[in-house]
This record gives C-alpha cells, structure tokens and sequence, in this order.
C-alpha cells in the first residue's frame, strides 16, 4: 500500500511539473507575440508616414524621382513583409531604411527644403518612430530569446516538442549602423 502512495506522489509531482514547464513556454510563446505585435504597430506608424514624406520631397526636386518611386514601392513591400515574419520584414525594413535615409539626406542639398516646416515635423516624427522601432525590437528580441531559452532546454525541449512549440526568429538589421537609434546617429554626426 505504501509503494502505490510514493507512486502516486510522484506522478503528481511529475504532472505538475510538467504543467509549470508547459505554462512557462506558453507565457514565453504569448510575450514573444506581444512583442511582434508591438513592431508591427511601429512599422505602421512609419509605414503611412512614407507617402507624407514623399509627397513633401516631391516638390522640392525632380530628378530624384527614382529614389522617391523605390521608397514607395518598398513600404509596399516591407508592409507585405509583416505578414511573413520577422526575418523577412526585417529585409524588408533594412532596404526601406537605408532608401529613407537617403530621402532624409536630401535636405542637405535642398536648403529650401530643409527649412520646410512640414518637411521638419515630418523628420521629428520619423526620428520618434524610429526610436519606438529600437524599444519594441528590444523588447521582442528580449522575449524570443527567452523563448528560445525554453523551448532548448531540458526539461521544457521535451514538452516543447510534444507540443509543437518552435524557436521564435529575431527581428535584426543587416547593417551595424542601423542599430543606432536616429537621435544617437544625429548627435554622433553633429559632433
């Protein structure tokens, strides 16, 4: 009689460890989707920012107008690129960052432009949602690789197989440069 009893505690210990372990990848899995959830919002804000952008530029100089088409036809693809992931849309977003940085540097050889109040409202919000960007990749990086950590490790890998439950992708920039958030990059070049 006592032999089933110890069986019985462990079976119980067993299945309650089993429910934390499983409970901790679905806390992780929920926070790393909280954290996509939180760049695609940003990614938003600086998708439908573009055309504003766009438009204000488009007045001021005609012959980059393959810059301005190549900055619209990638919001549409960064935009797509959200839907397939994080590695995709960070691509997609390192291509439509770097062609906005040279968009922004037009200022430089447009003097009138620079002076444009809606070209410098249109900068401010751009550097903010830029920032925003870095915080909610952070965060979200923060949580897949937590999730990661769970799915990898013993005893959660075993459930996590049972389950289904796979390694988040990190939302990363190609270039080292772009990991500077655009208020930091302006001080440093103003210096």
């Amino acid at each position: 009689m006592k032999a089933i009893w110890v069986v019985l505690v462990v079976a119980v210990l067993f299945l309650l460890a089993a429910v934390r372990v499983y409970n901790r990848l679905v806390g992780a899995r929920n926070q790393m989707r909280e954290g996509w959830s939180g760049i695609e919002v940003q990614l938003k804000r600086r998708h439908d920012l573009v055309p504003a952008l766009v438009e204000c530029v488009k007045g001021y100089q005609a012959h980059e107008r393959s810059l301005l088409e190549a900055v619209t036809r990638e919001r549409g693809e960064a935009r797509a690129a959200c839907e397939r992931g994080a590695t995709e849309a960070g691509r997609a977003e390192c291509v439509l960052g770097r062609d906005l940085g040279e968009l922004v540097a037009l200022a430089e050889r447009y003097p009138d432009l620079k002076a444009d109040e809606s070209f410098r409202q249109l900068m401010a919000d751009l550097v903010e949602i830029e920032d925003q960007i870095q915080y909610a990749r952070r965060y979200y990086n923060g949580s897949v690789r937590d999730l990661n950590n769970a799915v990898e490790s013993f005893p959660g890998n075993l459930l996590a197989a049972a389950f289904g439950f796979q390694k988040g992708d990190f939302f990363e920039v190609e270039n080292a440069s772009q990991r500077l958030s655009p208020s930091l990059a302006r001080a440093l070049k103003d210096q």
